[in-house]
C-alpha cells in the first residue's frame, strides 16, 4: 500500500493560511486510500499545504519515487491524489494531468517524510 505524508505543522493546515478547506476532511478523504501520517513540517511553508505520495513496495521496485505536491488546497485534489493512489501511485500509475500541476521538488536533505528513523 502507498503511504501519504500530510504537512500540517507551522502552516499547511492552518485555517489561518488556507481558510476555505476542510483539512481534517483532506486527511480522512485520503485515509481512505493509504497510510497516512501527518506530520509537523515538511519546511517548505510556502507550498503550503504539502502532501507528499509515497510509492508502494511494488511501486518502489517499478522506479517509483516519492511525489511531492504543492498546493493542495482544493477539495478536489485530495479526490484527484485518492484516485491516482487507488490505480497505483508511484511507478505503476501515471501521475494525472491535473497532479503534475501540483509537483514540485522537495528540499534536499537527509530528511526523509514519514517517521523518524532509528540512529544506529
Amino acid at each position: 500500500m502507498s503511504g501519504i505524508v500530510v504537512c500540517r505543522g507551522c502552516c499547511c493546515g492552518s485555517s489561518r493560511k488556507v481558510p476555505r478547506l476542510d483539512h481534517d476532511a483532506q486527511v480522512r478523504r485520503l485515509a481512505q486510500v493509504a497510510d497516512v501520517h501527518v506530520t509537523d513540517c515538511l519546511d517548505v511553508c510556502e507550498q503550503a499545504n504539502v502532501v507528499v505520495v509515497r510509492p508502494s513496495p511494488a511501486g518502489r521496485a517499478a522506479g517509483g519515487r516519492p511525489v511531492w505536491l504543492a498546493l493542495v488546497n482544493q477539495p478536489e485534489a485530495a479526490d484527484d491524489i485518492a484516485e491516482w493512489v487507488r490505480a497505483g501511485g508511484p511507478g505503476l500509475a501515471e501521475l494525472p494531468a491535473v497532479l503534475g500541476l501540483h509537483v514540485f521538488e522537495g528540499p534536499r536533505s537527509e530528511r526523509r517524510p514519514g517517521p523518524p528513523r532509528r540512529q544506529q
